[in-house]
């Protein structure tokens, strides 16, 4: 399994980079797969009998806004403060040694492939970025960076320091993320780099491209049907699908039913084996 998708890798002149929520685990960002997974990270949340889909509603912080910058301000601090693995750098150590173009699509909204090094223009995030504002009620069209330093209590999960507001009408911000029940957020910003990405396919549509997923489960599934759309149009595309619980693919694609970093690891090995001969 390992051999195989190493030497995808050795010959691959194009990478595209499709990720989920579960590149991030390795990094130590919390697994919330369902409701048990999200309430073991947020065990203040668990108590109230929240979910996640009404944590992560647009909604408060219209009616509550301490409370939507709770969840959010509390996630943009984690963010902030995580390290990417090292399975970030594999990935980027084999672009780089094969010379080739590249392009990251992840559903996930915490900037941690910008960190690890990955270029802006070379990024998609399909559901925005929890590092960008725009107003709550989308007055303005506007987005912007997010500078705001908020601090949380921990016990209740509510930000307790001045909140982000609109520079034009003054209501509190949120976050530019595509929220549960979200009919005001503006997409502008992903729109432009779903363009970029359609943009790299057709550039690349005759070379051989390989696709990494990681960490993408079914649930919502944007991720992998982006991967199987390019595995099954493109002739000379080929996906590894990195994933612990639904790793299955059908053949000439891989399935690797491990971790993100495991997997990352484990293929780097067969590669430097393959090499060596």
């Amino acid at each position: 399994m390992f051999t195989q998708a190493a030497a995808i890798i050795r010959d691959a002149e194009a990478f595209v980079i499709t990720a989920g929520a579960g590149m991030g685990v390795d990094s130590g960002l919390p697994d919330f797969r369902g409701d048990q997974g999200f309430w073991n990270a947020y065990p203040a949340y668990a108590r109230l009998g929240l979910s996640f889909a009404e944590c992560a509603n647009p909604q408060h912080f219209a009616s509550d806004p301490r409370f939507g910058w709770g969840f959010y301000g509390h996630r943009t601090n984690l963010y902030r403060a995580t390290v990417p693995h090292a399975g970030f750098h594999i990935i980027r150590r084999w672009i780089e040694h094969n010379g080739a173009d590249y392009f990251v699509v992840t559903s996930n909204v915490d900037g941690q492939f910008q960190k690890a090094g990955y270029a802006e223009e070379h990024i998609c995030e399909v559901h925005g970025s929890i590092h960008y504002l725009q107003c709550q009620t989308a007055c303005n069209g506007r987005i912007w960076p997010n500078n705001a330093s908020i601090e949380i209590d921990g016990a209740g999960m509510r930000a307790i320091s001045p909140l982000p507001h609109c520079p034009e009408c003054g209501k509190v911000t949120r976050p530019n993320i595509l929220m549960f029940g979200d009919w005001n957020w503006l997409a502008e910003r992903t729109r432009a780099q779903e363009e970029r990405f359609e943009r790299f396919l057709s550039d690349n549509k005759e070379r051989r491209i390989a696709v990494i997923e990681i960490g993408a489960g079914s649930a919502i599934p944007t991720i992998r049907a982006t991967s199987e759309r390019i595995g099954w149009d493109l002739e000379h595309a080929t996906v590894i699908r990195i994933n612990p619980r639904e790793a299955e693919i059908r053949p000439p694609h891989l399935a690797m039913p491990c971790g993100a970093l495991e997997g990352l690891q484990k293929t780097q090995e067969a590669l430097a084996r393959i090499e060596n001969h």
